[in-house]
């Protein structure tokens, strides 16, 4: 008979703006590890530097952000992090229309912006832990993110946590197009 090992218990911890720059070597390194071999990720121009410049352009911009970090035995096993947002800002003018009323014009509209589990620590209720501290910290009536087309391991996530397809997002004439996903919060 064998006997199983306790499974580590995950400690979440909440970091805001002038908390990032010591981290920014893990959270990018958990965000590399999480997109390896992710050919999709890489054909649309993203990277570890871009990950970088973007968390610290939301971090010193943005009000309200915040960052939930999930750890493993003392390491950072992932992260996510959102804030809030107007859906004018986050949902883009050209789609905008196309939302549902109330997600249109909330003013408790919360974006997640990067959601990564190392592959380690993937499957083991990070993601669902992640985003729930998200949500507790944030306080959406609605909340938005964005996913590759591709990626089905996060949409098979995103959906089980009552997220829906809202239309196809794109940043810039040269941006690549992501799936924007929406869920109403209750």
């Amino acid at each position: 008979m064998s006997e199983q090992q306790p499974r580590p218990q995950t400690t979440l911890r909440r970091y805001g703006p002038g908390d990032i720059a010591p981290l920014l070597d893990t959270l990018t390194e958990i965000w590399v590890d999480a997109h390896q071999g992710d050919r999709e990720t890489a054909e649309a121009g993203f990277d570890a530097d871009g990950l970088r410049q973007q968390i610290t352009t939301h971090a010193a911009k943005r009000p309200g952000f915040t960052l939930i970090a999930a750890y493993q035995d003392g390491e950072m096993a992932g992260f996510g992090y959102g804030f809030p947002a107007t859906p004018t800002y986050w949902y883009g003018e050209q789609l905008l229309p196309s939302i549902p009323e109330p997600a249109r014009s909330t003013t408790k509209l919360v974006g997640i912006c990067e959601l990564a589990v190392r592959p380690g620590w993937q499957g083991h209720g990070i993601g669902t832990a992640l985003h729930a501290e998200l949500l507790r910290a944030l306080d959406p009536d609605w909340v938005s993110l964005l996913v590759m087309p591709g990626n089905q391991a996060a949409r098979r996530l995103y959906y089980r946590l009552g997220y829906t397809y809202a239309g196809p997002y794109q940043a810039g004439a040269d941006g690549p197009v992501l799936d924007l996903l929406l869920s109403a919060v209750s």
